[in-house]
């Protein structure tokens, strides 16, 4: 035997105030939408009509809860579909017709007038079907899910529905006349009929003149004018340019404004937007392309689903072919910005530049435009990428913020000039350029390629430095380090060390190896075994004052600790970790020479021990 689930109208009632519609205002929507819907429904059967919506607050003079009469002039409901329509959850009076006229309804849930219960306990709901016999017929719901349908004593003179609200007391402040005005220009603003409210005040009318980018302007500065004013008045935000969205998916149309200032980069904007000129959410988040976070935009869609709750798009095809479509809308603005006003493109850059890199990144076209645009840093200052490529025929980068850091000041003076790859997407950009940009070179750069660019010893200056660089040889071979002196610039800074990628790894690798158990580290000595990796260098500046009188100390106890203290400050220096053979070697240096200094002129490498006279090196 099969058995009908049993529905608690009461509980119903208690998820949609708690867990569907954001708060209890909503019921203005709900029934705006009612009243719109039944209006384009009328309009089907006559195409000339016109349809109005009416508000009339009645507030008792002995203080109780006051009334609401909510009035339209649509197409009304028969006896047949008030029992279906109203009495039934989930039924809706447009689901016959929504797959074929899908464009001309906002509701398609059937549970909209449910949304009153949560601000009053009965419903008296007055109707007249221009389809139907004449007859006017009342439906009196109760929040307990009772109800009882007659004919009404009071006939409507012309088909429509008048909706009666008496408010609970505890939510009679949903009922005051400037609660309603704010609430019915909030959700209907943009709706293409009248609304009108009628107060003790009198009556006015609140719907506006309609969406302000679909009006004509004298010329392109005024509607950019106009524009930007009404999204000041919408976001109380102070945009920096406004562009025109249009979609043929979806039948969306509105404008996105571009923010003053960068937002987080895994931020998602919240857009304002309407459904069939019902104001639908002002936090949908999922209208734009991720990439698109520099924009707040409002639109209206005609063709788009919304959720249950009507505050969001649902997630199907249509709106995924609309986002793309926008997208593709702020594609063309920016593209033309880089072909019409650079300067302006250069602005935005210096704002958005994770959106404009990002996108660069997801469109090819937009790359070869935007790409000589973009700043980047290098060893010898910010540049774009064309100044950059007007100086110097290869474009050479390192990845890593530690990478740059460790050569920037050397490469600059050298003449080299490195960019600084280790911001969001530099890198991918970067190794993007030869697949996009023809005959153009494109090197990563490390440490390990700057010693190259170094000038090479004379001969008398090799015989000269023989002894420093032997001791050096035998200080640095436990650490897999070789030495070789050279003479590069700035003259201040005494040692380089470098490394390539797979040194670099390898000191990772040997320091979590020390501090693992016996498991792991012989995991790790696996791994190392199986490095390639080429010995790391220390070079010495024979510029360098200090390396200068360091290669004429005759003393070999002080050349060592000279040797050794040097190491360890180039690896401080390029910002790499020390092991704990290091941190010996660091202790141990300061030690002695806080000793050598206690103890005069003995260990000390001054005049008494070969100053910088001999060996010809001034």
């Amino acid at each position: 035997m099969d058995h009908r689930f049993q529905v608690s109208l009461r509980g119903v009632i208690d998820l949609l105030s708690h867990h569907l519609y954001s708060s209890p205002g909503v019921y203005v929507r709900e029934l705006l939408q009612n009243a719109t819907d039944a209006i384009r429904a009328r309009q089907l059967l006559e195409p000339g009509h016109a349809g109005t919506v009416r508000l009339e607050l009645m507030e008792k003079q002995d203080g109780s809860p006051p009334t609401l009469l909510f009035s339209d002039d649509g197409v009304g409901l028969t006896e047949d579909e008030i029992h279906r329509f109203l009495a039934t959850i989930g039924e809706s009076s447009k689901r016959e017709a929504l797959e074929a006229r899908r464009n001309d309804f906002i509701g398609q849930f059937g549970i909209g007038l449910l949304s009153c219960f949560m601000v009053c306990d009965e419903l008296l709901v007055v109707t007249r079907s221009a389809r139907g016999d004449g007859r006017t017929l009342e439906w009196r719901g109760r929040h307990d899910g009772t109800y009882a349908v007659r004919p009404s004593e009071h006939p409507l003179a012309q088909p429509g529905t008048q909706v009666f609200l008496v408010a609970r007391p505890d939510m009679a402040h949903w009922f005051t006349a400037t609660r309603l005005r704010n609430l019915a220009s909030h959700y209907g603003g943009l709706l293409p009929f009248p609304i009108h409210l009628t107060t003790d005040q009198g009556t006015e009318r609140l719907d506006t003149s309609g969406a302000p980018w679909r009006r004509e302007y004298d010329s392109a500065s005024e509607r950019r004018k106009a524009l930007l004013a009404y999204g000041r008045e919408l976001f109380d935000t102070d945009f920096v340019d406004c562009i025109p969205l249009r979609s043929t998916a979806g039948d969306v149309d509105g404008v996105a404004y571009v923010l003053p200032a960068s937002p987080h980069f895994n931020s998602r904007q919240k857009h304002r937007v309407y459904l069939k000129h019902m104001l639908l959410s002002e936090s949908a988040e999922n209208l734009l392309p991720d990439w698109a976070f520099f924009v707040k935009c409002v639109v209206n869609a005609n063709a788009l689903r919304p959720t249950a709750s009507r505050e969001s798009f649902y997630e199907d095809d249509a709106l995924a072919a609309a986002r793309e479509s926008l997208g593709q809308s702020l594609r063309g603005y920016l593209m033309e910005l880089a072909r019409e006003d650079p300067r302006a493109l250069q602005r935005l850059i210096a704002l958005h530049g994770l959106s404009v890199k990002a996108l660069a990144l997801d469109d090819d076209d937009f790359y070869r435009l935007i790409i000589h645009w973009l700043p980047f840093e290098t060893s010898m200052g910010m540049m774009t990428l064309a100044d950059y490529r007007r100086a110097h025929p290869v474009v050479r980068y390192t990845s890593t913020l530690d990478g740059f850091r460790q050569i920037a000041q050397v490469a600059g003076a050298q003449g080299l000039c490195i960019i600084n790859a280790a911001y969001t997407h530099d890198t991918s950009l970067l190794e993007k350029l030869p697949h996009a940009v023809p005959d153009v070179q494109v090197e990563p750069f490390s440490s390990a390629d700057l010693p190259q660019s170094f000038d090479e010893l004379t001969l008398d200056e090799r015989e000269a430095t023989f002894p420093l660089l032997r001791m050096a040889e035998n200080v640095l071979a436990p650490f897999r380090c070789g030495a070789v002196v050279k003479k590069f610039y700035p003259a201040e800074v005494p040692t380089l060390y470098s490394s390539d990628a797979e040194g670099a790894f390898r000191r990772d690798a040997e320091r979590a190896r020390e501090e693992s158990d016996d498991l792991y580290a012989g995991v790790l000595d696996s791994v190392m075994a199986a490095s390639g990796s080429e010995p790391a260098q220390l070079c010495f500046n024979l510029h360098n004052p200090v390396v200068r009188r360091l290669a004429a100390v005759a003393d070999r106890d002080m050349l060592k600790l000279s040797v050794e203290m040097l190491y360890v400050q180039a690896l401080l220096l390029g910002h790499h970790p020390l092991n704990a053979q290091e941190m010996v070697l660091l202790n141990q240096g300061l030690l002695g020479l806080i000793s050598a200094q206690l103890g005069g002129d003995d260990g000390r490498g001054g005049e008494g021990s070969g100053g910088a006279g001999p060996r010809g090196l001034h």
